[in-house]
């Protein structure tokens, strides 16, 4: 994984590109992570078929905090498109996981070149956000906006994205968590509002590229049922792919399963 910096509007943005020298694709990571949560597919075989850059956002991993110290999807946005602008990335598939599938939804009406856009643990929001329909009852959902966190509250976060009883999560998602610049969870939802970023549900019914959604089969805090609601024209192979043993982060748990789902995504959508 080669680690570099580009100036954003906000402060530099820390972007992870893996040796492939195939098509592109973006990766863009959850709330109170990094791109580090992509190392399987980053620095695994994908990696060496596909040129993959994996995007620290704003306040986490190895990126800035918000020079102004303000936080929202749209920024978030407008930082990715800084890289994507760099890099001549108009043409990639990009793909988003939790935060980041939102931030690829945010992204989806200004990138008309794309390829196609891949969320997961991702549910379209609305206004107003139907975050009780969304999103399951779990006491971990009350950390997700949280300004501050100790160890405890982060090892109770991060566990939150693995299936029930997932073996050997890496010490590095806690450290993630820590390191996120609280503002950037307590600032989310008030940016979750016409004018300040798209509606979401009509960013998925408006799109001309493929969209795929994937969804663990044991997640944990998104609701699969959710997304029977929600109008998806160009939904890939006509369903949300759901994914067996994984809960919130497939990418991580089940990796061989969603790189086999990504490689055919690129594939399908030549």
């Amino acid at each position: 994984m080669k680690t570099s910096k580009i100036d954003g509007p906000n402060g530099a943005v820390a972007v992870h590109e893996s040796r492939g020298r195939g098509e592109a694709i973006v990766l863009l990571h959850s709330n109170s992570a990094s791109s580090r949560g992509f190392a399987r597919q980053i620095d695994g075989p994908l990696g060496e078929k596909f040129r993959i850059i994996g995007v620290d956002l704003p306040g986490h991993g190895q990126s800035d905090d918000a020079k102004d110290g303000a936080y929202a999807l749209r920024s978030h946005a407008q930082a990715v498109h800084a890289v994507v602008d760099k890099l001549a990335l108009s043409d990639a598939c990009f793909v988003g996981w939790s935060l980041g599938g939102h931030v690829v939804l945010e992204m989806a009406p200004d990138l008309p070149k794309a390829r196609g856009f891949m969320v997961f643990g991702t549910p379209p929001l609305g206004f107003p956000p139907r975050m009780d329909d969304a999103f399951l009852p779990n006491p971990a959902m009350a950390l997700t906006f949280a300004p501050n966190f100790d160890r405890d509250q982060a090892a109770t976060y991060v566990a939150s994205f693995f299936r029930r009883g997932f073996p050997n999560i890496p010490e590095f998602f806690i450290e993630d968590a820590l390191r996120t610049d609280g503002r950037a969870r307590a600032q989310l939802p008030a940016s979750l509002a016409p004018g300040r970023a798209y509606d979401e549900i009509v960013v998925a019914g408006s799109l001309k590229a493929p969209l795929a959604v994937l969804h663990g089969a044991e997640e944990r805090l998104v609701n699969g049922a959710y997304f029977r609601s929600i109008p998806m024209p160009t939904l890939w192979r006509g369903t949300v792919q759901g994914v067996p043993g994984a809960g919130h982060s497939p990418q991580w748990e089940t990796p061989q399963t969603f790189n086999a789902l990504l490689e055919g995504f690129m594939r399908d959508t030549r």
